[in-house]
């Protein structure tokens, strides 16, 4: 413990970073438990697509869509997404909605404005379109 104590008093710059990063991963860790909007896993996806009719909610650009998504996805433009432009999913409100972008972190601001737009049920993939892809799992290509 002297030793800590020791560290901190001769670097207080290195302390005082290291104490914000504890307090940012425990704040992310916090917010993620009490949020309506969860995280689900490749084969969590796959699941709630074949058993709970799930909406795939693709918000990539145009040509990383066109290059390769997740069969049956609908695709919707970040830009327009972040605008909270949800016209062409609103038929899905009340539908399991897992929003999917290149590595799961645009997603989670998109969730967040789905679930505040009155969609029930939001979910994003974790890892995005990357972990699908290092799942193994299939993906189609063109529109």
């Amino acid at each position: 413990m002297e030793q800590y104590i020791e560290f901190f008093t001769n670097h207080i710059g290195l302390g005082l970073i290291w104490l914000g990063l504890v307090v940012m991963i425990i704040m992310s860790w916090v917010k993620s438990k009490f949020s309506p909007v969860k995280q689900v896993n490749p084969q969590q996806l796959t699941f709630s697509v074949n058993r709970e009719n799930a909406v795939v909610l693709d918000i990539r650009s145009q040509a990383d869509f066109n290059k390769g998504h997740i069969a049956n996805s609908i695709h919707l433009v970040s830009e327009k997404a972040k605008q909270k432009e949800f016209t062409t999913i609103e038929k899905h409100k009340n539908d399991p909605i897992i929003v999917v972008c290149v590595t799961g972190m645009t997603a989670s601001g998109v969730a967040d404005n789905l679930f505040k737009a009155g969609f029930t049920q939001v979910s994003i993939l974790s890892g995005g379109i990357g972990a699908w892809q290092s799942a193994g799992l299939p993906m189609t290509s063109g529109k």
